[in-house]
């Protein structure tokens, strides 16, 4: 396994300082964590970066790729309603394909709150913090690039899709694979059923768990032992899906070229909001969401304008993210390597068991890429 080389302790030490700022509280994470969970959060083409570890007989487990979903945990399991916690630590990704380090250091934040009020305050918060400490760094050549699936989720309602066609592409918004498939259906009729979708849609109007029981005694019949970390309540889940996405109407050309548009936005924050008012509809959510926008950028107007960017369709790799994204690049390491990431996952929280109405915001830093004599 390739190790990420140690940051000098003269060079991580103010690095550290910006996210202690957030008055957080220190916690440990779990270095296993459950494969399942991180395939459903991650989808399976993370499978290949993950490191599977298991014991004969044991719950299929992997070594950590991040640190939020064992952070929220650990928020839940204490019964606390508000939260703020720090963590360091290193992390594991597999690179098959380059020389890239496979474990890494991670810093970062998260903090918790119970629903109320806007969300802005705590979203400028925690991407201040990430700035701060990305620059604590040395580097001289970061940029701050943000994104929001909730404000696309937002414009989706605006444009007054079917009810179906719409709940998909909000599923899909930080997967850029599935949305382009749907894109790409575009003016098509709806896709005959298949065998695989009969199936689908007979689990499709069943409850989750006589959906499970009748995915399993199919397995029983036909003789197979599913394997991959997936329990039959996540794979009915899915076939359920896709015989949604199968059979519901697709997209007009016109309201296709109004999504590509918006993914395709790429500007200084304020010219890329206008940009959204003028693709989109109408709607309550909408002007809340520009509205949460204008909050951020007021509170974020200590960071030079000329050094962030906008890109509503900006993802990450796990797909909990239902918020605020950003992350910090630098120029000579280019997208595909951000010295911070993070954003809002308030969904995280009750998927893992926790307050269905909870909020949580958070960040990583990767101090090897933020330190000016590091990662090249």
């Amino acid at each position: 396994m390739r190790v990420e080389p140690p940051v000098p302790a003269e060079a991580l030490a103010p690095i550290r300082a910006a996210l202690a700022a957030a008055g957080a509280e220190p916690v440990e994470a779990p270095i296993l964590q459950p494969l399942g969970l991180l395939l459903d959060l991650a989808g399976e083409a993370m499978r290949a970066r993950l490191f599977v570890v298991q014991a004969e007989g044991g719950e299929e487990t992997c070594l950590r790729p991040d640190f939020t979903a064992a952070v929220v945990g650990r928020h839940i399991e204490s019964g606390a309603a508000a939260g703020r916690y720090f963590y360091e630590g290193p992390a594991f990704r597999s690179e098959p394909e380059g020389e890239r380090p496979e474990e890494f250091v991670q810093l970062g934040v998260e903090l918790f709150a119970p629903a109320g009020g806007s969300v802005a305050p705590a979203d400028a918060e925690i991407a201040s913090l990430a700035w701060d400490a990305a620059l604590a760094g040395g580097r001289g050549d970061l940029t701050l690039w943000l994104g929001d699936v909730g404000l696309f989720a937002a414009f989706i309602e605006s444009l007054g899709l079917p009810e179906a066609l719409a709940a998909r592409l909000k599923r899909v918004a930080g997967r850029p694979r599935l949305l382009n498939a749907e894109l790409a259906r575009a003016g098509e009729a709806t896709t005959p059923t298949t065998a695989g979708g009969q199936l689908a849609g007979m689990l499709s109007g069943l409850p989750q768990a006589e959906a499970a029981a009748m995915l399993e005694e199919v397995w029983a019949l036909a003789g197979v032992e599913p394997v991959g970390g997936r329990g039959p309540a996540e794979i009915a889940a899915r076939l359920v899906r896709r015989a949604e996405a199968a059979s519901a109407p697709a997209l007009t050309e016109q309201q296709a070229t109004a999504i590509r548009a918006f993914m395709a936005i790429s500007e200084a924050p304020a010219v890329g909001l206008k940009h959204v008012r003028i693709l989109a509809g109408e709607g309550a959510s909408l002007e809340a969401a520009l509205s949460d926008w204008d909050a951020r950028l007021t509170a974020l107007s200590a960071i030079p304008a000329a050094q962030m960017r906008f890109a509503p369709a900006l993802g990450h790799a796990f797909d909990y993210y239902d918020g605020l994204t950003f992350e910090v690049r630098s120029a000579a390491l280019g997208a595909d390597r951000p010295v911070a990431s993070g954003g809002r996952y308030d969904g995280l929280l009750a998927r893992l068991g926790g307050a269905v109405d909870g909020r949580a915001v958070g960040c990583v830093v990767r101090p090897w890429r933020a330190f000016a004599g590091g990662e090249a």
